[in-house]
């Protein structure tokens, strides 16, 4: 059980991390492993359910207080600040599959940080909220659908993301060792994706948010890795 000392999620508002809407092709549960990118797939993203990275990760406090997390659990880059471009159908896709990433990362680190007394996952958990936020303007200024309103935490419209979700987070409960290869890999996955989101795209807003994430997202894995 956890102590109840343990800094409690903070969550975005209502709804802000619902699902709904896009559907994304299936994820890489579906090739040759959890974590690969499938052979095939309905839109270009890879990841989870065709999708992206999970987010902007502002490095969480390690065991022995090490980390770079913006105070208070922000992240200050991701303001978008880069004026709109154009983007093409596959790339408003992905778009909204980073949505659910996000989603996906913000519950699973959630859940795993009420079973473990962990800083690292409440650290995270609440950079995820905040990245599901960004993703969700640059959704409004495209004019595309958000796929992630109107469920609840740890719930997805498409089986695909709920199928991955529910083998994570089972994988995580396993033990406090499996939880932080859990985070690893969501971090590991998500570098991979970001970088193949970045290939071929010029809209500056977009490209100034996924670059952010990726940077974040490597200082994530290693604050994983510290507390491993």
């Amino acid at each position: 059980m956890r102590t109840t000392t343990r800094r409690t999620v903070i969550l975005v508002a209502a709804g802000a991390l619902g699902l709904g809407g896009v559907a994304i092709a299936a994820p890489a549960l579906a090739g040759a492993g959890p974590f690969d990118r499938p052979a095939a797939t309905a839109t270009p993203g890879p990841g989870w359910g065709g999708g992206m990275g999970y987010g902007t990760r502002d490095g969480a406090t390690g065991p022995m207080g090490s980390g770079a997390m913006a105070r208070g659990g922000r992240c200050a880059a991701l303001s978008v600040t880069a004026q709109q471009g154009t983007l093409t159908d596959a790339q408003k896709s992905t778009l909204a599959a980073m949505a659910q990433e996000e989603k996906l990362a913000h519950d699973l680190y959630g859940a795993l940080g009420t079973t473990y007394d962990l800083a690292v996952f409440d650290h995270i958990a609440n950079s995820e909220a905040q990245h599901l936020t960004t993703v969700r303007t640059l959704l409004q200024r495209y004019g595309v659908a958000d796929p992630t309103a109107g469920t609840t935490d740890g719930k997805f419209s498409d089986p695909a993301v709920q199928a991955t979700y529910d083998k994570l987070l089972a994988e995580g409960n396993a033990s406090q060792t499996a939880a932080l290869g859990v985070g690893k890999k969501v971090e590991q996955t998500d570098i991979a994706d970001l970088k193949a989101a970045l290939t071929g795209l010029s809209a500056p807003d977009v490209t100034q948010v996924y670059t952010n994430l990726l940077a974040a997202s490597e200082r994530h894995l290693a604050a994983f890795t510290r507390w491993t």
